[in-house]
């Protein structure tokens, strides 16, 4: 066995003076252990550093018995399993297997890219997309400079939204393929370099569940406790207030056993009770089995919605009404409780055997909120969504470095958003009608420079706009059907894409389930393929540099010129190397003149890399025309 003073050289040769954060230690020099285990932090913090805690002196003081633990305390069996965790942890840390020599992981160079399969490619012509449509197209992805996809839900599934009410977790929907199809995708994945990121719904089923349908079939039956069933107030009374996000009582009658049960969405998507042991641990197996099967990670949908307040206190009333004409409400009894925390933490665990990613729909209104969930020493998502940077729905230099500047504060891995399936198409929120296609080349070459993993929303990169429906009866979406005509639903930003000029934008030779917008004509693959200054080919240019440029892969973020009310503008630094992005975001010409000296940079130079047609750089000077950009080598 190693001696003390071996053992803290090997360690520091292996990982520095790096904050390992095992414990902390109190006023009277004793250990004090976190609540999550000395194995979870060191593997957590290995490949996400700089927490705010102990450092390796520390720890190393530690076991030396220094100041924390006298050589004659009657307690010396903590020293061996503390020093066996130690040599677990960096185990588990090592076949985490970093892809560079800053300890990155392989999420943290990716690029994602979201596919709602039912718009993406439709292989049998049925007007419906589908898995084979989504491996005939890993060619495309992967020239386009995608790592990994994340497939909105494809499991069996009546449809009421559109997969998220979940009939059978481990099964592929007919409409979408079988297994054998979903096999065949990530093998193709695998052959173009793109990992496949699934869907997973863990607050609600389907009411056609097994689950659900054993369930409700009496009081006594095996699965009644896998979901959240109360008595009423009173005889046809809900048991309290909650509001279902689209629209009417979070609460149904069931008629056959007189309860009510909960769902925080839709009637038929029943929430599920995670404080029953038997779901959480069919839930985690669930996980497992998808990995084995070739998944390299999850998307996790909703889970601020996982846990309700047990004793069902009424939610705060606001003034007004919502498009619904339900109350204004503050869900401040049936979101964001701490036990959502504990169960992201061991669903990371079984993530973490596969090395796999969790990405997480987390709505929050500010950072700190955003930096909880990625736990204490990272062991929760390594990927939470900022949807506070999709909140600046304007060409704002200001507020966009108020939330990078915040979100680059945190205590994990930045993840940039700019659109998704619930989001109206970011070539409509930031266009002013008749810039569009510039802006949409402005706002692609911004965040896929930040400092962060980017996910990007299929047909983005081409410049789709949304198709919003204009009858009640078109709409497909239940929170546009439930609240027409102030609420239009999520149809717009849904609609197929756009491949070339044949009849439906050669989605499907047969009409779709969602009409496409006349702009295909001009707006779609093979049309922009060919044009030089297209927003796709701008798009192809951005993410080619950001797969081999060092200091867009590895640099730190600096804001530059920070009172400029126009021109977005940064540094991405490295090991003497950087990348200088300018982006004029008014529609009026502009210039900025940069001073790097604080950066290290003196008698400054940029030589461009990516620009608009109008754009130039001199000395350290940049031109930029209206919705300009350039991307250049610092010098």
């Amino acid at each position: 066995m190693l001696g003390e003073r071996n053992l803290g050289q090997s360690l520091l040769g292996q990982i520095g003076n790096k904050k390992l954060g095992i414990g902390t230690i109190d006023g009277s020099g004793a250990a004090r252990w976190n609540r999550r285990t000395g194995q979870e932090a060191l593997t957590g913090t290995y490949g996400c550093l700089g927490f705010d805690l102990l450092t390796f002196r520390d720890r190393l003081m530690f076991f030396r018995g220094e100041k924390l633990m006298s050589r004659r305390s009657s307690r010396p069996s903590l020293i061996l399993p503390l020093l066996l965790t130690l040599f677990y942890s960096l185990f588990a840390a090592a076949q985490a297997k970093p892809v560079d020599a800053e300890g990155h992981q392989w999420w943290q160079h990716a690029v994602f890219y979201e596919i709602y399969p039912r718009s993406f490619a439709d292989s049998n012509n049925d007007g419906v997309g589908d898995l084979n449509g989504i491996s005939s197209k890993m060619s495309y992805l992967h020239e386009l400079g995608v790592d990994a996809i994340w497939i909105t839900p494809c499991y069996p599934s009546p449809q009421v939204d559109f997969g998220y009410d979940v009939a059978d977790y481990r099964n592929i929907d007919p409409m979408y393929g079988n297994l054998t199809d979903f096999d065949h995708m990530v093998a193709e994945g695998r052959k173009n370099h793109v990992r496949i990121i699934l869907d997973f719904v863990p607050n609600h089923t389907s009411d056609q569940h097994p689950w659900f349908q054993d369930s409700k079939s009496s009081r006594t039956a095996p699965h009644r406790d896998w979901y959240i069933w109360r008595d009423g107030k009173a005889p046809g009374q809900p048991p309290n207030n909650w509001i279902s996000i689209f629209g009417g009582s979070a609460w149904t009658l069931d008629p056959t056993t007189k309860q009510f049960y909960y769902h925080f969405f839709y009637a038929q998507q029943p929430d599920l009770n995670w404080r029953n042991p038997a779901v959480e641990e069919v839930m985690l197996d669930t996980t497992r089995w998808w990995y084995k099967r070739g998944v390299s990670g999850f998307r996790l949908d909703a889970v601020d919605t996982l846990f309700e307040d047990p004793a069902l206190h009424d939610n705060p009333v606001l003034p007004g009404t919502n498009k619904q004409g339900d109350p204004n409400m503050e869900n401040k009894n049936n979101t964001n409780f701490s036990e959502v925390h504990e169960e992201l933490q061991k669903l990371r665990k079984v993530a973490d055997e596969s090395e796999a990613v969790l990405i997480g729909e987390t709505w929050t209104s500010n950072v700190a909120e955003l930096d909880r969930y990625y736990g204490q020493g990272g062991n929760e998502l390594q990927m939470p969504m900022d949807f506070m940077f999709t909140t600046v729905d304007k060409l704002s230099p200001p507020e966009f470095r108020r939330q990078i500047a915040a979100v680059d504060g945190a205590h994990g891995w930045p993840v940039f958003v700019i659109g998704n399936h619930d989001i109206v198409r970011s070539y409509n929120r930031y266009g002013d009608g008749k810039n569009n296609d510039a802006i949409a080349r402005l706002m692609g070459a911004f965040y896929l420079t930040l400092r962060g993993t980017p996910i990007m929303y299929y047909g983005e990169e081409i410049g789709m706009e949304n198709n919003d429906p204009t009858r009640k009866e078109d709409v497909k979406d239940p929170i546009g059907r439930t609240g027409w005509p102030e609420e239009k639903g999520r149809d717009g930003e849904r609609t197929p894409m756009q491949w070339d000029i044949a009849p439906n934008a050669g989605f499907s030779k047969k009409d779709p389930w969602l009409s496409v917008p006349p702009s295909y004509r001009t707006h779609n693959v093979a049309t922009e393929s060919k044009d030089p200054n297209s927003v796709l080919n701008l798009y192809k240019k951005v993410l080619a540099l950001r797969h081999t440029n060092e200091a867009l892969l590895e640099g730190s973020y600096t804001a530059l010129n920070e009172d400029d009310p126009n021109v977005m503008s940064y540094l991405r630094s490295y090991k003497g190397k950087a990348v200088l992005v300018a982006l004029n975001m008014s529609a009026t010409a502009q210039k900025a003149i940069f001073n790097l000296s604080r950066q290290g940079f003196d008698q400054t130079t940029l030589k461009t890399l990516i620009a608009s047609p109008e754009a130039s750089a001199t000395g350290n000077e940049v031109t930029l025309e209206p919705f300009g950009l350039l991307i250049a080598d610092v010098n």
